[in-house]
């Protein structure tokens, strides 16, 4: 469970809040997408609940802990209860897939024995096993995020955060990093998921929460879609975009005018 309570996250020299009075709760088992345009306070959100940021005001409990009683030394083993998929994966070049997925383990304290029965498991999850062997530079776009998130979820989070997992991803591999994350959510992890990417949310439709300007301007709890308000310069004011619900693989192309057949007697 996750559990924001009017909080509010002030930077120095700032003139406006990056977090504005944000109250929100996410259930157990729950999958959300955060979405809102750069600035609107996503990343800050997530630098909470990382404890990478405290908030100027307001509450956080995350899986039941109080992050305002979380001292400084104690940081790291907190963030060892989450999964945390970043942008640019901070894989390491000089290991193998299964080298950096054994080294998330091992600064876990997890023994060699645990470690080596369970990096082939999660490898197996995420289509990875046969690549173990295989450095990152060997590797496809799609493969390097695939093994930030075998290395986030190694350790069976109860939470999983990812921050744009499918930045940069064609539309096909952008389809398995989003499959995979549903997986892993209906084994029973709570996913958060920050995007830009307007195909992935209509293509899952689950709760989708819009930020704007550092507010919650929309929570849609069920069978959400990406309705990220945008100005119209000619007229100023407020529109939403049409929302495309096609699979993410489908292409626009225009469908030929049949002929017309004339029959003679």
């Amino acid at each position: 469970m996750i559990l924001l309570d009017n909080v509010t996250k002030i930077y120095p020299k700032d003139s406006e809040p990056a977090l504005d009075n944000v109250s929100l709760h996410v259930d157990p088992n729950e999958f959300l997408f955060i979405v809102g345009q750069s600035g609107a306070g996503k990343s800050t959100l997530l630098k909470m609940l990382t404890k990478e940021e405290n908030p100027s005001s307001g509450k956080i409990i995350v899986g039941g802990i109080d992050l305002d009683y979380v001292k400084k030394r104690h940081i790291p083993h907190y963030r060892r209860r989450l999964g945390v998929v970043f942008q640019d994966n901070k894989l390491l070049p000089s290991r193998t897939v299964y080298e950096n997925v054994a080294f998330a383990l091992e600064i876990a304290g997890m023994s060699n024995k645990e470690i080596n029965r369970t990096v082939p498991k999660v490898l197996d999850l995420v289509g990875l096993l046969d690549k173990a062997h295989k450095f990152p530079s060997n590797l496809s776009g799609g493969e390097i995020q695939r093994v930030g998130i075998a290395r986030s979820v190694a350790r069976q989070p109860k939470i999983l955060i990812a921050d744009e997992p499918t930045a940069n991803l064609d539309p096909v591999t952008t389809k398995e990093i989003i499959d995979l994350l549903k997986r892993i959510n209906d084994f029973g992890t709570t996913v958060l998921v920050t995007t830009h990417n307007d195909g992935i949310v209509n293509y899952l439709q689950k709760r989708v929460v819009t930020l704007d300007h550092g507010k919650i301007i929309s929570d849609q709890k069920g069978k959400g879609v990406y309705r990220l308000e945008k100005e119209d310069p000619k007229n100023k004011r407020k529109t939403m975009p049409k929302v495309d619900k096609r699979p993410l693989h489908a292409t626009k192309t225009k469908t030929p005018p049949k002929k017309k057949i004339i029959r003679t007697i």
